[in-house]
């Protein structure tokens, strides 16, 4: 007879899950956690490192409030383990830039009044700079009106497609659209 088949070797409900040595470069930091395995990002960010740029909103991937960059690529950071990230490179908002030395984005959003409240801005930023990315790498979205061209047109239906896994519920939209288009067009760094 088995372990399996006489119940031994199971953790019983009360027993604790063991934890997970993790390292994770965060805003070109290593930094080296124990977590419970089914940690997402977004708690590992917030809970164990105190990095509280990235907001909880909804926990389900449909607000973008937790948007990080992991690799360079944007990502709702509720919706992955702090685990599967492992030697990726993840950028929060509090690794674009600082008050003293903003990112040009985090600028243009300052300069165009792109927040309300400002609870959806730390992910609408990360967003928009991995949205930028993509457009940049030739990547089209449902609004691009010839995919085989050698650039995409950034019109403001293509800016607000690519920007709508992104929720602003104080309606700053026409202000991101625009801190996005001052950013894509080379205006102020």
């Amino acid at each position: 007879m088995s372990d399996s088949d006489t119940g031994a070797g199971r953790r019983s409900q009360g027993d604790p899950v063991p934890l997970s040595a993790i390292e994770l470069r965060v805003n070109d930091q290593v930094r080296r956690l124990e977590v419970d395995p089914r940690t997402s990002l977004l708690d590992a960010l917030r809970e164990h490192l105190r990095l509280s740029g990235t907001k909880k909103g909804c926990d389900h991937g449909q607000c973008g409030a937790c948007t990080v960059l992991i690799n360079g690529r944007r990502v709702n950071s509720c919706l992955t383990l702090a685990v599967m990230h492992e030697g990726d490179e993840v950028v929060t908002i509090e690794g674009l830039g600082d008050p003293a030395d903003l990112h040009p984005m985090q600028n243009a959003f300052v300069e165009c009044d792109g927040f309300q409240c400002g609870y959806c801005t730390p992910g609408q930023i990360c967003s928009a700079v991995g949205m930028l990315a993509e457009v940049e790498a030739g990547w089209p979205s449902h609004a691009t009106d010839d995919v085989a061209a050698p650039r995409i047109a950034l019109t403001d239906e293509e800016i607000r497609e690519r920007m709508s896994g992104n929720i602003c519920r104080c309606a700053a939209y026409p202000n991101i659209v625009a801190a996005i288009r001052v950013i894509a067009e080379g205006g102020p760094a």
